[in-house]
């Protein structure tokens, strides 16, 4: 079972418009509410592919009420955890090309008593867990070593921990050794201080983070497709998606797909990536199922270094001669039941 963690969910509402223009009145050719948060978006892709998951999901007021609601009528198998405020809610506006632009709420405090009875909560469920996700932003106000904490508790009862996360708790999260790790291309130039601009960079970036305690690094590239570093390889990986819809959640199921996969090797990235590309092509933040996962449009292989990404990323942190692991050439890249508004568990219903 693959227990997941979402300490900011959300309500995910995506509108599809034809263009964006400033100061514009633009009608909506499409909208959808989905519940989201990344942890909940990894349990939804695993739900979809009948992979056994359970969230846990903190939630607060009406919207969180309504994310509940929305969770419950999918089948999601979940513990809620009660809290004072009010659960966020985000708004994607997605462009025929592709094109995403989100608002994302912040989110509001947990309280220190409210973070005990959550990690409580994870601790309760992780018996029956071979992999806990902790994964997405944290809350205003949350100690950025939430994560790292909850990976040293579960070290020692054998469990992996895959953290999906940025900034400070990604950086606070390595020094704990979590078995995975999966930054995108900002997450990673921001938590190493270095530019992306190759998969060269990305390589010795990932290496980096594994030298700071991550045993294996997912690195998802957007469009640029997926890096794998681990003891028994490095990997790189690119799924072709002719007809993108929405990129919300996108990464959520590519994790997904990488623990279905058996999170080790080539063949887990084939996952991933088919997971992920069949996100993409989907609206909203809506999970692929296994007829939208198609894995003969995946390529993997070994990483060509000088190959140049369309996204490049400047970290504002950037040293020009970053300290740390680095690859000097391609001899490199070889091994290396409550009811709503009440805490408790909630089973999908009978009839999924």
């Amino acid at each position: 079972m693959i227990l997941t963690l979402t300490l900011n969910p959300s309500l995910d509402r995506t509108i599809e418009i034809a263009s964006l223009t400033r100061g514009a009145v633009i009608r909506a050719a499409t909208a959808r509410l989905d519940p989201g948060g990344k942890g909940v978006n990894v349990s939804r892709a695993l739900l979809a592919n009948s992979v056994v998951s359970r969230a846990v999901v903190p939630f607060g007021g009406d919207e969180g009420r309504q994310l509940v609601h929305l969770l419950w009528q999918q089948g999601l198998d979940m513990v809620t955890v009660p809290v004072a405020g009010r659960t966020r809610s985000n708004v994607t506006l997605a462009e025929p090309d592709g094109t995403v632009t989100k608002i994302n709420e912040p989110g509001t405090a947990l309280s220190p008593a409210e973070l005990d009875t959550i990690a409580d909560t994870v601790l309760a469920e992780a018996h029956e867990a071979d992999w806990v996700v902790a994964s997405g932003s944290l809350p205003p106000e949350v100690p950025a070593d939430v994560y790292a904490r909850l990976c040293r508790r579960f070290a020692g009862a054998g469990i992996h921990v895959a953290v999906d996360t940025s900034g400070p708790a990604l950086a606070s999260a390595l020094d704990a050794g979590p078995a995975l790790v999966k930054p995108n291309l900002e997450e990673l130039a921001g938590v190493t201080g270095r530019p992306i601009l190759c998969v060269g960079d990305v390589v010795e970036a990932a290496v980096q983070l594994r030298a700071a305690g991550a045993r294996t690094v997912l690195a998802s590239l957007g469009a640029d497709g997926a890096v794998l570093v681990e003891e028994q390889g490095i990997w790189y990986g690119e799924a072709t998606v002719t007809e993108p819809r929405s990129s919300v959640g996108a990464g959520d199921a590519m994790l997904a797909g990488f623990l279905a996969g058996g999170a080790r090797g080539e063949a887990a990235l084939v996952e991933a990536l088919a997971w992920g590309a069949a996100a993409v092509r989907l609206p909203g933040s809506r999970m692929p199922g296994p007829g939208d996962i198609r894995r003969d449009g995946v390529r993997t292989g070994r990483p060509d270094p000088a190959r140049l990404l369309t996204s490049a990323v400047w970290s504002e942190a950037a040293d020009p001669n970053p300290a740390g692991p680095s690859l000097t050439g391609p001899d490199h890249l070889g091994p290396a039941g409550a009811g709503l508004g009440e805490p408790g568990h909630h089973p999908p219903p009978a009839s999924r």
